[in-house]
């Protein structure tokens, strides 16, 4: 192998290690982007339940006032 091709081959390999990385890191903020969304939307339900049985709650109390 000559010089001149050797450091071609470097620049590919370089080039292609980039590339990786670039994906990995493509891959790690989806995956971190969907366990945000994951995570809120569990949040969402929580309150969804919680407001629910508050509400239960106060036709309750109405009923009882009444």
């Amino acid at each position: 192998m000559k010089d001149k091709d050797k450091k071609k081959a470097k620049k590919a390999d370089a080039k292609e290690k980039a590339k990786q990385k670039a994906k990995a890191k493509a891959k790690k903020a989806k995956k971190a982007k969907k366990d945000k969304a994951k995570k809120a939307k569990v949040k969402a339900k929580i309150k969804a339940k919680k407001a629910k049985a508050k509400s239960k709650k106060a036709k309750k109390n109405k009923k009882n006032k009444k």
